[in-house]
């Protein structure tokens, strides 16, 4: 089987200036994060679906998004895969003294089991001290400085939340939460009663933004809802679609009420 020098080597061969594939030269860090992006989701789509026999060929496509990026960083003499792996490494050795108490990779777990509090404590304490380490203007650090304003709108709100929350800022339950939503659902009737496009459209993002924390409150990964959500209404849409083609009926020659009554039988049958 190859080995992870293997898919080094081939890397470097795409890139190669005289011989390597004209597609791959033309690349950079800009061009490859949408490819990135959407093999992360992928890896995502496989586990959701349980397809586990295709899992290991999209963590494939994943990884070598990675290696990708450590092969430009090393043409630029920026970083190469080996500091990616020894700076993921350190990380993951820093951010758990509960399992490496001397900072030592290979060192025996002799330190006392810590719950499960204590181990989110440290967790989120050398994380602040990370966040410090990276700030350019101290006074100006915050909490939210490394939520990725490239995350999916939803996850991203979940994530601000949860930093907010964790100094206590934060309803202490999730009945207050409900009741905001409808504060806010009241709020988008109103813009739309004015008929102001820009005043609907912030009302509705206020109110995606509390649905997400009555989510949060509830234990319910947002992003993961929506996308069974999106799953469901299309395995119900297709339903439909099939019903009309067997019964050689245009879905565009149907009006709603046609329509929703297969909707009514798709929820039924599925």
């Amino acid at each position: 089987m190859y080995q992870l020098s293997d898919l080094l080597h081939l890397m470097a061969r795409l890139r190669d200036p005289q011989y390597g594939c004209p597609w791959d030269l033309q690349q950079d860090y800009a061009s490859i994060v949408p490819h990135t992006i959407e093999e992360a989701y992928e890896v995502a789509d496989a586990i959701e679906q349980g397809d586990f026999e295709h899992l290991p060929g999209e963590l494939g496509d994943l990884l070598f998004q990675v290696v990708y990026y450590s092969q430009l960083g090393q043409e630029e003499g920026r970083f190469d895969f080996a500091v990616v792996v020894d700076a993921i490494t350190r990380k993951l050795v820093r951010r758990h003294p509960h399992v490496f108490p001397d900072g030592d990779l290979y060192g025996p777990p002799d330190q006392p089991r810590l719950s499960e509090p204590e181990i989110k404590r440290r967790w989120e304490a050398i994380k602040a001290e990370e966040r410090a380490e990276k700030a350019a203007a101290p006074e100006q650090l915050s909490l939210l400085d490394d939520v990725p304003a490239a995350l999916p709108a939803l996850s991203r709100a979940a994530k601000l939340q949860k930093r907010a929350a964790g100094v206590g800022f934060d309803w202490p339950d999730a009945l207050p939460v409900v009741d905001k939503v409808r504060e806010e659902l009241d709020e988008v009737l109103e813009a739309m009663s004015d008929a102001d496009p820009a005043a609907i459209a912030e009302e509705l993002g206020d109110l995606l933004f509390v649905v997400v924390n009555l989510a949060r409150h509830l234990k319910v990964d947002p992003e993961h809802a929506l996308r069974q959500a999106n799953d469901k209404f299309e395995r119900r849409f297709r339903f439909i679609e099939q019903a009309l083609r067997e019964a050689g009926r245009p879905i565009e020659n149907c009006d709603l009420e046609e329509l929703d009554a297969l909707w009514g039988e798709a929820k039924k049958q599925l």
